[in-house]
């Protein structure tokens, strides 16, 4: 990496699609699952480490899930909060807004109260010793019903000061956008932001329902939309901003390489792209490794980084 480089990606940024329970790395999902008495799959470091090669979504998920079951207690939810944001920190992340799956957790038979007061301990601290902003924003589970997130909605109406938008996440082929209208409808109502993945693996279609339907701010992903001219166009007019996860794509194998990334196509089409780490445990990188391995792939210049942080910070919520 070159000195320029290394330079720029010292300036302040925003993270704004990173996925809280993603954040678990071999060595704390071990530790956890030793403190807890958690039965894994694995019986050491190397055999997660194996682990952590999967060819799509759904094995990616597989394992995201059964690994979230060490989070047990209000610590271990600050732990790995606190862990995120000091890696943020050492990325020169001034902004973060974070994913969680709170169904999830409520599945698992942990309360909301535990998962909160964790979490809400790390960020209080991260935002005096790190001088980082982090707000929360509740993600819904696609492969379930709406009415398990309906039912999980009224339940985090309890804690509706501790998050400001929610989001839609988990296996998205066979589960589009417009299964969770009335969903967006009621978080709206709430005035809540509004986000959801889409044309991750989906098709450009998921991506139309995603603004259509649930009236989204932010577009998670977004990939898909290089297929559909008249939708670059709408998401350019609108200054919809999409959050892309240059490793998770490579990972999960969404584009066979980073030289394919379609992150340079769209930014020339106008479109406000940021860089996120998505899953930065599994995926092999936190926010600046994205950038490095994306400018490396892409081959980009100085304007078209600028641009890429410039956009993550005008894109955020958080204000």
């Amino acid at each position: 990496m070159s000195h320029d480089i290394k330079t720029l990606l010292q300036q302040p940024k925003a993270e704004l699609h990173m996925h809280l329970e993603g954040s678990l790395e071999p060595e704390m999902m071990l530790n956890l699952a030793q403190k807890n008495g958690v039965n894994l799959k694995y019986k050491n470091l190397a055999e997660i480490k194996k682990a952590y090669n999967f060819n799509n979504l759904q094995e990616f998920l597989d394992l995201y899930y059964q690994g979230m079951s060490v989070l047990q207690t209000a610590d271990d939810f600050y732990d790995l909060t606190y862990a995120y944001l000091l890696k943020s920190q050492q990325d020169h992340v001034t902004h973060a807004e974070i994913f969680i799956d709170p169904q999830a957790h409520l599945s698992r038979g942990i309360s909301l109260n535990t998962l909160f007061d964790g979490v809400n301990r790390a960020v209080k601290k991260a935002q005096t010793e790190l001088n980082i902003d982090t707000q929360l924003i509740m993600c819904f589970l696609r492969h379930l019903s709406e009415k398990d997130a309906l039912n999980t909605f009224d339940q985090l109406m309890e804690y509706r000061d501790n998050f400001i938008g929610i989001g839609l996440d988990s296996s998205e082929l066979g589960n589009p956008p417009e299964k969770f209208k009335n969903l967006f409808e009621l978080a709206r109502k709430e005035k809540l932001h509004l986000v959801a993945h889409a044309g991750e693996e989906g098709p450009d279609e998921y991506v139309w329902q995603a603004l259509d339907i649930l009236g989204v701010e932010r577009i998670d992903h977004g990939n898909a939309i290089l297929t559909d001219d008249a939708l670059m166009k709408r998401i350019a007019k609108d200054n919809i901003a999409l959050t892309m996860c240059p490793l998770s794509n490579k990972a999960l194998k969404v584009v066979p390489n980073l030289v394919d990334h379609p992150a340079r196509i769209l930014l020339d089409k106008g479109i406000k792209v940021t860089i996120n780490s998505d899953d930065p445990a599994y995926f092999g990188g936190y926010v600046n490794q994205n950038y490095i391995e994306l400018i490396d792939g892409l081959k980009l210049g100085t304007a078209e980084i600028q641009q890429l942080i410039h956009n993550s910070l005008s894109a955020r919520f958080i204000k």
